[in-house]
C-alpha cells in the first residue's frame, strides 16, 4: 500500500484496490514517513512498552501465590482468598503491598482462582413438559385472566385472554365479570371457528379447575374439554416458565389497549379489543397457517357437564420433601429420591388410574414413570 501511494496512486483509490479502509492506508503511509521500505518497522503491535509502568513486579505476584497455597494448606480456618492473602501480607511488612482488587487481578491471571462461572444452558423447547407440544407435532392454547380494571366511572372489568403456543392464535374477552359459564361459552365460540387444539393450558384458578375445598373436584371448563377431547393441563403452583407465553400476551393486551387509550364504557373498551385481535390474527397468518393442525368442532355438539367424567387431564406438580404429589385433595407417592421436583401427572379418567412422570429441565426430552396409582373416578352428580 505504501508503494503504491509513492508511485503516484491516491489514497482513496489505495483503499479501494486492496479492501482496507482510507484510515488503515493513512496509518500504514504515516508510519513509513519518507524512510526506506526495508527500514521501516511494519510490526503490527502497540506503541509503548512490552509492560505496563503499573504492573505489579513479579517477585509480589509469586509472594501472592506462595502464600495462597501455605493458606490453603496450613490455614486453621482454611481461607486462602484475596483478603486472606492480603492480612498475611501486612502481617510480614511487605513493602508496596497490592490492594485487595489487585490481589483478585493477580489470581485471575494466574488462573488459580476456585469460583466457578454459572453455566448457562439454553432454555428448553416451548412446551417441554408435554412430549407431543415439544416435537410440533400438537398445539396448545393457553388461558389466563386479567382482573381489578376499573373503567372511569366505576365500571369493573376482568378480561379472558387466550393464545396459542406455536400459531400465537390470540384472543382476547373483556367482561363485567368472568365466570365458568362465560369462559364456556367464550371457548365453545372461540374454538368453532379456529378449530379444537390438542391440549388447553390454565393456571389453578378456581374458575379453571373448580372448587378447592371438596378432593376430586373436575369444574365445568375441565368437563368441557373432556368432552370435546381436548386435554386439559394445569400448570405448577407458584412456579416462572409454565405460563409464560399467556402472561407476555397479558402484558401486551395492557400495554397496547387498556393503558394505550381512554375507554368511556365496555362497549369501547371491547371494540378496541377486536380490533387489536383482529390485527394480531392478520400478522400471524403464516404462523397459525404453519402450526400443528387444530381439529373442528364436532357437529351438533351440546354441552352437558352432568356426563360421566372419560379422557385425561394433566396436572403439573412439584414433589414436597417426603416425595409425595398434592393433586385432587390426595397425597400420592411419586419417588422417595425425587424430592422438591417437578412431575407431570396424568389422571387416566377412563383406565381410572395416575400416572407421575418425573419432569427435568435440563434434561427435557428425560421423563421416566415414576409411579402408577390407582384412581377412583367421581361418580357423584355435578353440581350446578
Amino acid at each position: 500500500m505504501v508503494l503504491a501511494v509513492r508511485r503516484g496512486s491516491s489514497l482513496r483509490q489505495t483503499a479501494l484496490r486492496f479492501g482496507v479502509s482510507l484510515a488503515t492506508v493513512q496509518f500504514w503511509v504515516a508510519r513509513a514517513k519518507d524512510l526506506r521500505l526495508d527500514r521501516v518497522d511494519f510490526a503490527d503491535r502497540p506503541l509503548g512498552a512490552c509492560r505496563p509502568a503499573n504492573r505489579v513486579p513479579r517477585k509480589i505476584e509469586q509472594q501472592v501465590l506462595a502464600i495462597r497455597r501455605q493458606l490453603k494448606d496450613q490455614s486453621t480456618l482454611g481461607e486462602h482468598g484475596a483478603l486472606a492473602i492480603r492480612q498475611a501480607l501486612l502481617a510480614r511488612r511487605i513493602k508496596h503491598c497490592p490492594s485487595l482488587r489487585t490481589i483478585g487481578r493477580i489470581l485471575l491471571r494466574q488462573g488459580v482462582l476456585d469460583g466457578r462461572r454459572r453455566v448457562r444452558r439454553p432454555p428448553p423447547a416451548k412446551g417441554w413438559f408435554l412430549p407431543e407440544v415439544a416435537a410440533g407435532r400438537a398445539e396448545i392454547d393457553s388461558l389466563d385472566t386479567v382482573t381489578d380494571l376499573v373503567i372511569k366511572g366505576g365500571t369493573q372489568v376482568t378480561v379472558l385472554n387466550c393464545i396459542s403456543l406455536h400459531g400465537g392464535l390470540a384472543q382476547s374477552w373483556p367482561q363485567g365479570k368472568i365466570t365458568a359459564k362465560i369462559v364456556v361459552r367464550l371457548l365453545l365460540a372461540h374454538w368453532q371457528r379456529f378449530g379444537l387444539p390438542a391440549y388447553a393450558k390454565f393456571d389453578n384458578d378456581l374458575i379453571f379447575q373448580g372448587a378447592h375445598q371438596w378432593p376430586d373436584s373436575f369444574g365445568r371448563v375441565i368437563r368441557l374439554c373432556l368432552q370435546l377431547g381436548v386435554t386439559p393441563v394445569f400448570a405448577p403452583p407458584r412456579e416462572q416458565g409454565f405460563q409464560a407465553e399467556i402472561e407476555a400476551f397479558n402484558g401486551r393486551w395492557q400495554r397496547l389497549v387498556w393503558r394505550r387509550h381512554h375507554h368511556r364504557n365496555l362497549a369501547q373498551l371491547q371494540q378496541r379489543s377486536e380490533h387489536f385481535t383482529a390485527a394480531l390474527l392478520a400478522r400471524s397468518a403464516a404462523r397459525i397457517e404453519a402450526a400443528p393442525a387444530r381439529r373442528a368442532m364436532p357437529e351438533g355438539f351440546a354441552f352437558h357437564p352432568d356426563l360421566p367424567l372419560a379422557g385425561c387431564v394433566i396436572y403439573l406438580r412439584r414433589t414436597d420433601q417426603d416425595g409425595l404429589v398434592n393433586c385432587l385433595g390426595h397425597r400420592w407417592k411419586a419417588d422417595r429420591h425425587w424430592v422438591h421436583r417437578l412431575t407431570r401427572v396424568e389422571v387416566d379418567l377412563s383406565a381410572g388410574k395416575a400416572r407421575i412422570y418425573a419432569l427435568r429441565r435440563k434434561e427435557p426430552a428425560a421423563q421416566p414413570l415414576l409411579h402408577t396409582q390407582a384412581y377412583n373416578v367421581p361418580r357423584k352428580k355435578f353440581i350446578e
